[in-house]
């Protein structure tokens, strides 16, 4: 059995890779739309939730769970914490599947910075009016408040659920600066949006090919707009990034866990 965190679309391959690969799938999401999502990917079970460490643990020893795949966002770097904490707690393999970074272009249009304040002093800084945001709904409470004592205006596109969507309302933002759309898009569209906002500066995270990183950079860059980029978190050192390499990774585990099991507990 085998827990994979699966909030991705690389998490809803890795599930259906080692599915199909004959491995048994716990699949966890964080929200109900997320689990729909993995409905058709093959997992003997789907879980849905936001686990704190203690609880992924609890989760861990009561389906006597050995070994975690953390297919998480690069920038869920809570879940990712939890992960690691709960598997070193119950002595659970961890792995990590990351999805390969996409190149920032060198670019005086582009502004890349460490974190999220950085990007949120960068784009009040940057806009005349109208900051185009495409990081979420996690982190927008940083990004309207700036925005509030600089007198300018956030447009915010994030997933469509409840949360967010009552996040944006609970924080100021209108209806009508609300996208609440399931990306990635192409980079016509994100021109689209950018130009109907009005956006004077786009604020986006580096996600990778996968997340639409580089079409939303191009549409910024077609029209001249500056774009702030948030870059990630390092990953893991023994992180993974093809089903090939992780299915590697859980063959080699269990050989060791069998040598271990081979050896008497006396030692001879």
């Amino acid at each position: 059995m085998i827990l994979v965190l699966a909030g991705t679309a690389e998490g809803r391959e890795v599930v259906a890779g080692l599915s199909l690969a004959g491995h048994r799938i716990i699949a966890c999401a964080a929200t109900a739309y997320g689990s729909r999502l993995l409905e058709s990917c093959g997992a003997a079970e789907i879980i849905t939730g936001r686990f704190d460490a203690g609880e992924m643990a609890q989760l861990i020893t009561a389906r006597r769970i050995p070994l975690v795949v953390d297919a998480t966002h690069p920038f869920a770097e809570q879940v990712t914490a939890n992960a690691r904490h709960a598997c070193a707690a119950t002595g659970t393999i961890y792995l990590r599947w990351q999805r390969p970074p996409a190149k920032i272009p060198d670019n005086p249009l582009i502004h890349p910075v460490p974190g999220y304040p950085e990007a949120a002093a960068a784009a009040v800084n940057l806009a005349r009016q109208v900051i185009f945001l495409a990081t979420g709904a996690k982190t927008l409470a940083i990004f309207t408040a700036a925005a509030r004592q600089t007198g300018k205006k956030v447009a915010a596109r994030i997933l469509p659920d409840a949360d967010g969507l009552r996040r944006c309302l609970e924080l100021g933002l209108s209806p009508g600066d609300i996208i609440a759309m399931q990306g990635p898009f192409s980079a016509e569209l994100n021109k689209e949006l950018l130009s109907h906002f009005k956006a004077d500066v786009l604020v986006t995270k580096e996600s990778g090919l996968t997340g639409g990183f580089d079409a939303k950079i191009r549409a910024a860059l077609e029209l001249s707009l500056p774009a702030v980029v948030v870059t990630r978190p390092p990953a893991p050192q023994d992180a993974v990034d093809s089903i090939e390499q992780l299915l590697a990774r859980i063959n080699a585990s269990r050989n060791t866990t069998d040598r271990v099991k081979e050896v008497p507990s006396n030692g001879i």
